[in-house]
């Protein structure tokens, strides 16, 4: 069983049940984000949440197993190094502009360091807005400094 087929069973059911990423978050006690990324096999679940998520989608059997297996990162937008589609693309092109004023900043405020993936969230937010509702995005990272010896 490879990682497309997981993925398409999971969003498979997860369409079926009719349930959105917030209830599902609510069901296992885990963050929006952070489930969709165990979807596109970017996470691993513990067996307590894989058996959740079995529970409230009515999952083959399989899955729980296959939910806890340790993801290779990165490969959800299929080795791409810049993608096509409009939306991952709008986030590329937020970094291409805006990463380097993002890292100078944030180095000038914490030091010679990185903002860690690991120990870290991602929260989506709607802004209602009369001009155009607005995306709010949230990341908050632990901040690693670079070790000298």
């Amino acid at each position: 069983m490879d990682r497309t087929e997981l993925t398409a069973t999971l969003l498979e059911a997860k369409h079926k049940k009719g349930c959105t990423w917030a209830e599902l978050s609510q069901q296992t006690g885990m963050g929006e984000i952070w489930l969709a990324a165990l979807f596109y096999g970017e996470a691993s679940a513990t067996p307590e949440i894989a058996a959740k998520l079995v529970d409230a989608l009515d999952l083959p059997e399989w899955t729980e197993r296959a939910l806890v297996v340790f993801p290779l990162k990165g490969n959800s937008i299929e080795g791409r190094s810049i993608p096509t589609d409009p939306l991952l693309y709008r986030l590329y092109e937020i970094l291409a502009v805006y990463g380097l004023p993002l890292k100078d900043v944030m180095q000038e405020k914490f030091g010679d360091g990185i903002m860690s993936a690991v120990d870290f969230t991602l929260d989506i937010d709607k802004q209602v807005d009369p001009k155009g509702d607005r995306v709010v995005l949230t990341m908050s990272g632990k901040f690693l400094p670079y070790k000298r010896w």
